[in-house]
């Protein structure tokens, strides 16, 4: 059984999750930057590459990324206890979709893969 969690793609993650704790009574449960996951330019190394926040009830994923037009970087994270679970639910998704990682194994352990399908919908998948 998979489980959803939204992933919202952001300018600027630390302060929008601020706001997002603040107007929500939450807190962030870990944040993993750039510069930790081993990109040493100095221009992203202190930029949120995966935050979790708790609030309302429910985690967000968060992540910073220049490339996004304000309003549009949400993905849609679907986490499974598997890799062949994983693997072939992606397999199936993505098809006539665009592939932007192919689902495999991330150097923070566990899998990862994104697209977006075929209609347009951002997709990350994720496996322990």
């Amino acid at each position: 059984m998979a489980k959803l969690t939204p992933y919202i793609i952001s300018e600027d993650a630390r302060a929008q999750a601020a706001f997002y704790i603040s107007a929500l009574d939450g807190e962030v449960v870990s944040v993993m930057t750039h510069g930790q996951m081993g990109d040493t330019s100095e221009a992203n190394k202190d930029k949120v590459m995966h935050m979790c926040i708790a609030v309302a009830g429910c985690n967000l994923f968060m992540s910073d990324f220049d490339g996004h037009t304000h309003g549009n970087g949400i993905s849609l994270n679907l986490e499974f206890a598997s890799e062949g679970e994983g693997r072939d639910a992606y397999i199936k998704l993505s098809e006539g979709g665009n592939v932007l990682f192919p689902f495999g194994q991330a150097p923070w352990g566990g899998f990862f893969g994104q697209f977006v399908d075929k209609f347009g919908v951002s997709w990350m998948f994720t496996a322990s």
